[in-house]
């Protein structure tokens, strides 16, 4: 469905009491497109309203049209918190707002934004959203940025914005008087763009079975992930595990092949976050740097996994450097393919994509427009 032709009045608010309201959505048969009604009060005070208090911006710089794509079944996005972060983001910006029903749905919207001439899309949700928004946005002008709004949020942090909606709120009113837009890299698989990683085995499996009970997810967050990824290497990876060969262009020609039961592809740092603390796989990946970097795990093995689970967390010890894994840098294109014609899970930006036998990763430089 196009978006809505002309921006949402914003009126200024009447009396400080309520908050504000948002029309209904629309119809089944058109997306859930849902722009700000103007602004008539605002919100009661307490701890989380505390959002709604934006801190005091200067006057200067001209309101801007931002679209704001909600993922209203995300992690930590309730209706409350919708309305409230929408209402102060009223404070520096002409804010629209949809709310995603499928998937696919927030692509599909940033293209329309993109056409549309929006000054910002701003993805309110988790990972998941974030890497929709990048495959409807990639290769335009019109900026990204995000709020945090899932379990992780990695893609949030990378760009700089706190991990508290409080705080990410106030951060995007403030880059209203600091409006700097930058490009940043890339990655695709088959295709399909990501932000920041691409997984084919161990860690797509389990994000497929995560992605399957999002209401524990939720509930238990990193826990839930940790049981997850124990159970599924015991049950699939132990014996008989799906195995690949990722092959990495070389130099006259040559083809060199690393042979393993699990690959990780990234064009940035880190990986991903386990209870606040960073996860590095790869090295040498950055949201610029021109190249795709990555690992690959040869075995599945009880004897391994508590050395390289020593190594993923510790702050001085790399798993790069772990005897049982391969890790490449500075690669812009590779192969991986599956070694016995078994269907392979992938993953993208930590959402499950589905089964493959073969995936074709590239990069695309500076594709994206990102602020934050």
């Amino acid at each position: 469905m196009a978006l809505p032709a002309e921006p949402a009045s914003l009126a200024a608010p009447a009396s400080p009491a309520e908050p504000a309201s948002l029309a209904e959505p629309a119809s089944p048969a058109q997306p859930a497109s849902r722009a700000l009604a103007p602004a008539e009060a605002a919100p009661p005070a307490g701890p989380v309203e505390r959002v709604a208090e934006p801190p005091e911006l200067s006057e200067a710089t001209p309101s801007k049209r931002m679209l704001v794509i909600v993922n209203p079944y995300a992690a930590t996005v309730s209706d409350r918190l919708r309305n409230l972060v929408l209402y102060a983001l009223q404070a520096r910006y002409r804010v629209e707002a949809v709310d995603t029903q499928s998937p696919g749905h927030a692509s599909e919207i940033c293209r329309e934004a993109a056409h549309e001439g929006y000054d910002v899309v701003v993805a309110f949700g988790g990972d998941g959203t974030v890497n929709e928004a990048v495959n409807g946005l990639a290769g335009s002008a019109t900026p990204l940025t995000c709020l945090p709004g899932g379990s992780t949020n990695v893609y949030c942090r990378m760009l700089g914005i706190p991990r508290e909606i409080v705080d990410a709120t106030e951060h995007l009113l403030r880059m209203a008087d600091r409006w700097d837009p930058r490009r940043v890299d890339v990655g695709r698989v088959n295709g399909r763009a990501f932000a920041f990683s691409a997984g084919l085995g161990l860690d797509a499996s389990v994000v497929c079975r995560v992605d399957a009970h999002p209401w524990r997810k939720a509930r238990f967050g990193a826990w839930y992930f940790t049981g997850v990824a124990v159970d599924t290497f015991t049950r699939r990876y132990l014996l008989r595990p799906p195995r690949l060969v990722v092959r990495l262009p070389g130099a006259d020609g040559e083809v060199e092949e690393l042979r393993g039961v699990t690959a990780i592809v990234q064009n940035a740092a880190p990986f991903t976050y386990f209870l606040g603390r960073r996860i590095d796989i790869a090295e040498g990946a950055e949201l610029r740097g021109g190249t795709l970097a990555g690992a690959v795990l040869e075995r599945a093995s009880v004897i391994d996994m508590p050395t390289m689970i020593w190594r993923i967390f510790s702050r001085r010890a790399r798993l790069a450097r772990h005897r049982r894994v391969s890790s490449f840098a500075e690669v812009t294109e590779l192969q991986a393919d599956s070694e016995d014609a078994r269907p392979i899970p992938l993953q993208v930006d930590g959402d499950y994509i589905g089964e493959v036998t073969q995936a074709r990763f590239a990069l695309d430089p500076l594709a994206l427009t990102v602020i934050s």
